[in-house]
Order: structure tokens, then sequence, then C-alpha cells
């Protein structure tokens, strides 16, 4: 696998080596020891499985007291997958990173804990299946505003459209008024 430095510091892509034949493809798409020599020390607790529908914005989404890594693959369709560093400590605070994941291109996104994660359904729908190192905890979720224009995320969205959310995705808080990491 091949495993790159995006330009926030912590958050990598992942490519795994995919071998194609004629009967279709074979992938790993998690093994411990080569991840874990790759950059990623990660111990997981839980998987979990979207689907959502082309336009759906899914985020941005982060636990303050048991921060979540995630390791972010799409096995059917697309997605525009973001990660936003909220390490107040870091030079990257405020910043976000954006990569397309596909069922195509077989990439993975790792976001290490300390950021908030989202991502746009660019396909008519698609698959997102990502691995978490701390288990969903509903009452320490937050939620960074899609939109704020402090952190100015480029998504890929069609002039003037508005993205399917959720009511307490478009109740995110900005980030001038967000809970942070210390």
């Amino acid at each position: 696998m091949k495993v790159m430095p995006t330009t926030l510091a912590g958050v990598l892509t992942v490519e795994p080596r995919v071998h194609v034949d004629g009967r279709g493809f074979f992938l790993e798409t998690w093994h411990a020891a080569r991840y874990r020599d790759a950059g990623i020390p990660a111990e997981f607790v839980q998987d979990n499985h979207s689907r959502s529908v082309r336009g759906t914005l899914r985020g941005l989404h982060y636990q303050i007291e048991h921060p979540q890594g995630k390791l972010v693959q799409v096995v059917s369709g697309e997605i525009f997958d973001v990660a936003v560093d909220l390490r107040r400590p870091s030079p990257d605070f405020g910043r976000w990173v954006g990569a397309r994941l596909s069922a195509e291109n077989h990439h993975q996104l790792w976001i290490p804990p300390g950021f908030a994660h989202g991502f746009l359904v660019t396909s008519e729908s698609a698959d997102v299946l990502y691995k978490c190192t701390s288990p969903y905890t509903p009452a320490d979720e937050r939620v960074l505003r899609w939109d704020d224009p402090s952190v100015g995320v480029e998504w890929p969205l069609a002039n003037g459209t508005t993205p399917l959310l959720s009511a307490k995705d478009a109740a995110g808080a900005l980030l001038r008024d967000a809970s942070v990491y210390s």
C-alpha cells in the first residue's frame, strides 16, 4: 500500500494495493501491523456503515471528550471527504483538507483524533465504511457548521445548490463558538 501525507499534519491518504484479475479484485482494507508501520497506529473499537443519496452532506462531526480517529473508505459510489483540524495548539488549527474517495479508486483517508469529519455524496448514492478508535457517544458529539466562512471548505456543490442536511448538521456551531481540543 501507499500512504501519503496531506496538507494537514496527521491526516493521511492510503492507497491500498488492489489485485485485479478476470474475476474482479481483492484488497486488504486493514492490517494492524502494516498500517502501524505506515504511520497509522490505531486500535479500532467500532465500525460504521452509512448509505446516502447524492447531495447529502454529513458532518462536520467530532467528539470532544472521547475523540475518534477514523479510517474512511467508500465501497459504493463516491464522496468528497473532509477533515478540519480542531487542535488549538496545532499550526493547522481551523484548516481543512478534502479527498475524493470512491469505490473505483479504493482510497482511504485516515483522520486522527482531534479533527472534525464530514463528507458530501457526489455520486447517485454512496456506501461509506469507517473504522473508529472510540465508540460513538451521543452526548459527547459536536458539530462544526459545514459552511463556516472562517474554515472555508470548498464543497463540490453545483452553483446555488444546498446540500441535504440533518437538523443537527444544519445547526452546527461556527468555529469561533465551537468546543475544540486544547
